[in-house]
C-alpha cells in the first residue's frame, strides 16, 4: 500500500479497539443565540475577529486532561492528548466521530506538525520528543541532553527552517498521574533541535517552569510562558543569529490574579490566542492579546482551557482543549501556525 499522510493518520488506529469518547456534556449547552454571549470583546479592536453567527461548539468530552491539539488538513481530523488516560484522541471533521488514535501514547502532551506534515509529539512517560513517520513508525528525535535524561517535554513548535523548539519542565515526572514520578536531571530548559543533525542547544535556561512556546508570524519574535511565577508571565524574545537564538527577554503579558495562561497560538495579524483559567470559573476559556500584549478578547468556556490550535480547511476554526472536553469556534482570522 502506498503510504500517504492520510494513511499515516488512519494506520495508527488500525490495531486498536476504537472507542468513542463518552459524550458526558454535563450542564453546558451551546448558545442558541447569535451573537454568542460567551464571546466577548475586551477592546473594540477584537470586533473584527468575531463572526456574529458563529458560536462555541463542544466536539468531544469524557477525557481526564486534554492537551496538545493539532489539526491535519489532509486527513480532515484533529488530534489531541488525553494525558492521564495515556492516549492520543482523534476527531473526524467529516463525521464528527471521536476515536482513540494511539494508546498507549507514553502520556503524550504537546503535539505539532513539522513542515513535511508529520506528527511531532512530546512524551512524558518516555521523556522524549518523537516523530510519527508516514508509515506509522515512530522515530525518537531527542530524549537526553549532555548525557542526562530530559524532564518531560511539554509544548512544541516547528520553525520554517525545520528546527524544533520545545519546553521541558518537570510536570510529567512530579507524580504518577501524567507520567511516572522520577528524579529531575536537567534544568527546565527551552531547546532548539535540528532534526537533520540531531544537534540540540539550550535557547532559554533561566525560567522556572517554561511551558507554551510559539513564534510570531514572521518568526522575528518568540513567545514563551512561564508557569511558576505568581502572577504568571508570557515573555517576548527577539529571534537572532539567523533564527537560532533568543535575545532581549521582556514581559509581554502579566496574567491577572488567578489567571493561568498555558499553551497559545498566533493568528496572521500576530495576536496571541491563549489558553486561560483555573483561578476561578469566570476566568476559564481563551484570552486574546494583540501583539503589544493588550487584552482584546475573551472566549468563555465552562472548563479551564489548557491549549488550542487553528484548523479547518481555511485555518479559521479555533480548536480548544479544555480539561475534560474539546471545543471549537469559527473566527474571522486565520492561524499563522496550526
Amino acid at each position: 500500500m502506498h503510504i500517504t499522510r492520510r494513511n499515516m493518520l488512519t494506520a495508527g488506529i488500525g490495531s486498536l479497539s476504537i472507542a468513542a469518547a463518552p459524550r458526558a456534556f454535563a450542564a453546558w449547552e451551546p448558545s442558541e443565540r447569535y451573537p454568542d454571549p460567551a464571546i466577548k470583546s475586551l477592546d473594540p479592536s477584537f470586533d473584527r475577529y468575531r463572526l456574529f453567527n458563529a458560536s462555541i461548539e463542544r466536539l468531544a468530552s469524557g477525557m481526564r486532561w486534554c492537551e496538545g491539539p493539532v489539526y491535519f488538513g489532509d486527513a480532515r481530523c484533529l488530534l489531541w492528548s488525553d494525558i492521564p488516560n495515556n492516549r492520543i484522541m482523534r476527531w473526524d471533521e467529516e463525521t464528527g466521530a471521536v476515536s482513540v488514535y494511539r494508546k498507549p501514547s507514553n502520556n503524550a502532551n504537546g503535539n505539532t506538525r513539522d513542515r513535511q506534515g508529520r506528527l511531532v509529539t512530546c512524551e512524558h512517560e518516555t521523556r522524549r520528543v518523537t516523530r510519527t513517520e508516514y508509515d506509522g513508525s515512530i522515530a525518537v528525535l531527542m530524549d537526553s541532553f549532555e548525557g542526562k535524561r530530559l524532564n518531560s517535554p511539554n509544548d512544541i513548535t516547528v520553525k520554517s527552517d525545520d528546527s524544533i523548539w520545545f519546553s521541558d519542565p518537570p510536570f510529567g515526572i512530579l507524580s504518577n498521574y501524567q507520567g511516572t514520578a522520577a528524579r529531575v536531571e536537567l534544568p527546565s530548559n527551552i531547546y532548539r533541535l535540528d532534526p537533520k543533525t540531531r544537534q540540540a542547544t539550550v535557547v532559554e535556561g533561566t525560567l522556572s517552569r517554561p511551558n507554551g512556546v510559539i513564534f510570531s508570524p514572521d518568526e522575528t519574535k518568540c513567545y514563551i510562558e512561564d508557569s511558576a511565577p505568581s502572577p504568571r508571565y508570557i515573555y517576548a524574545y527577539d529571534v537572532v543569529d539567523n533564527g537560532t537564538k533568543l535575545a532581549n527577554r521582556r514581559v509581554l503579558i502579566t496574567a491577572d490574579p488567578g489567571g493561568t495562561p498555558d499553551g497559545f497560538r498566533v493568528d496572521v495579524d500576530g495576536n496571541l490566542w491563549c489558553g486561560w483559567g483555573m483561578g476561578s470559573a469566570d476566568l476559564d476559556g481563551v484570552k486574546v492579546f494583540n501583539p503589544a500584549g493588550k487584552p482584546i478578547g475573551f472566549i468563555a468556556l465552562p472548563e479551564r482551557c489548557a491549549n488550542l490550535c487553528f484548523g479547518g480547511p481555511k485555518r479559521n476554526r479555533l480548536f480548544m482543549t479544555a480539561s475534560h472536553s474539546v471545543y471549537s469556534l469559527y473566527v474571522n482570522t486565520q492561524g499563522a501556525w496550526a
